[in-house]
């Protein structure tokens, strides 16, 4: 085991996953967790980015948010908040969407290859107890480049 590693004696929380690596950074997840509201928004990120049927084992899991990002906005933009929304609401019932927006990517932004940048705005769905509201954003690439 690595030094630092967290063990699960370590883990204070019901709600946790292994920590993905942060973009163009291999290996910086290894050996972390990520527990709470880190994990919920993790795992939004995770149903985001994930095409449909990639996951032979659950092919319904993820978005077909793929199939919208050449298509003009007047179109594309309801097919993506209908997407992320239904998406969202069956893989993680901890949340509860308050809204979708997705953004054109310009050349001059930080995202390499990106087309399109969705953030959702959630809540976790704790009853009548209301949370603070949070937000995950994703960036999107065309078939074929880095996202």
């Amino acid at each position: 085991m690595p030094a630092g590693a967290i063990t699960l004696a370590d883990i204070k929380s019901a709600d946790w996953s292994l920590m993905l690596d942060s973009a163009g950074q291999p290996g910086s997840g290894i050996g972390s967790i990520v527990t709470g509201v880190d994990d919920v928004n993790q795992c939004i990120a995770i149903i985001l980015t994930t095409p449909k049927g990639s996951d032979v084992l659950r092919p319904t899991f993820g978005t077909d948010l793929w199939k919208y990002i050449d298509a003009p906005i007047s179109q594309a933009g309801p097919a993506v908040v209908r997407e992320v929304t239904q998406s969202i609401t069956q893989w993680e019932p901890r949340v509860k969407v308050l809204s979708v927006k997705s953004t054109p990517v310009t050349e001059a932004t930080t995202q390499p290859g990106a087309h399109v940048e969705i953030t959702v705005a959630w809540q976790l769905n704790l009853g009548a107890t209301p949370s603070p509201a949070r937000s995950t954003t994703v960036a999107l690439a065309s078939a074929g480049q880095p996202g």
